[in-house]
């Protein structure tokens, strides 16, 4: 399983994801502003692994704090989480990880521990986001796979993989879910202009996996669909709302599109941190816009013009009716998804009393 991201000492160290797949590459953190930089320049993408960096880099800067009192060290506390919720709007698992780590400090205020106390607490905290992170992608794996034919060709847009979480992946999961179930897997992975997220990371990963795979254009998908070439359609989530809109990779909602024009099942892969309830519908959700080189130039090669204008949204907004299933930890919830996300969350909620 690859070292998506870890822990080691005074640092948080994750791969270069931006060096992929010429160049494996690790960058070490040291405060929480490196882990910050670090997400928003995409050493380290994919909502879930966003998650965890979030988790991992809060513990780390407080562990750095020198305050004595915890009225000084919640001020730094607050600083750092608002500078890393400040990274990347749309990935909501970045929100997630950071309320949950403050709900840790708040409990640890509550109960009167002292500042060395509430920073075990918040790496202990990290470390189970880490690990229940993975554990969710398995489990994610082992329900997805259900729906994979024993002969399959899966097309995937962008990588989420284990790269885009804490190790094993979300739609990569189910994919590796079903190798392990000995069903016979090939994979079309669109190269996902302009990061290229498909035909550098999701390529890397199978390939290193002994998975069939073949890296398309993204405007082949529609081709391979009409000659028959494709069974099923499997990607990530970054957000999804309450009625079952999700934001994906830009070019996520044309793949879904021509899936439903050749009646080919579009499945969503993430965990229940990546599902919104707080958000009504896709027209709410948060699209980050990113910055115009990603567009004009591939590696250091210009490849548009100056003086033209650009725009370059992150992602998406795919909505609920062309989705035929969304597989989390807990199964595979269908629509509608309004009632069925809901009845989700309560009966996690029960199984937790």
């Amino acid at each position: 399983m690859l070292p998506t991201i870890a822990r080691e000492g005074d640092a948080v160290v994750m791969i270069d994801q931006r060096k992929l797949p010429a160049q494996e590459l690790y960058v070490r953190c040291k405060t929480a502003a490196e882990v910050a930089r670090a997400i928003r320049t995409m050493v380290i993408r994919g909502a879930p692994a966003i998650g965890v960096a979030a988790a991992m880099g809060l513990a780390l800067g407080m562990r750095r704090s020198t305050a004595t009192g915890t009225q000084k060290f919640a001020a730094e506390f607050q600083k750092s989480c608002d500078l890393m919720a400040a990274t990347r709007p749309t990935a909501v698992n970045l929100f997630w990880a950071i309320e949950r780590m403050k709900r840790s400090f708040a409990s640890g205020v509550h109960a009167g521990e002292s500042v060395d106390q509430i920073k075990d607490r918040l790496d202990r905290e990290a470390d189970m986001i880490h690990d229940e992170d993975v554990a969710s992608c398995r489990a994610m794996g082992a329900f997805g796979a259900a729906v994979v034919p024993a002969d399959a060709r899966i097309l995937t847009h962008c990588n989420a993989g284990a790269l885009a979480t804490a190790g094993y992946g979300t739609a990569l999961g189910v994919i590796r879910g079903a190798v392990e179930q000995g069903k016979r897997v090939a994979v079309f992975a669109d190269e996902t202009r302009p990061f290229l997220q498909g035909a550098r990371l999701t390529a890397w990963e199978l390939v290193r996996d002994g998975i069939q795979t073949t890296v398309i254009t993204d405007n082949m998908s529609g081709a391979l669909m009409r000659q028959k070439k494709v069974d099923l359609v499997i990607v990530g989530a970054d957000r999804i709302a309450a009625n079952g809109d999700t934001a994906n990779k830009i070019g996520t909602y044309g793949v879904a599109v021509l899936a439903r024009e050749h009646q080919i099942p579009f499945y969503v892969a993430a965990p229940l941190s990546t599902i919104d309830l707080k958000t009504p519908d896709g027209a709410h959700i948060p699209i980050e816009e990113r910055n115009a080189r990603e567009v004009t130039h591939v590696g250091g090669s210009q490849i548009a013009p100056d003086g033209a204008l650009i725009w370059n949204p992150a992602f998406d907004v795919t909505p609920h009716e062309y989705i035929a299933g969304i597989i989390t930890e807990r199964g595979i919830f269908r629509a509608p998804y309004v009632d069925t996300l809901k009845r989700a969350f309560e009966e996690r909620a029960l199984a937790r009393t």
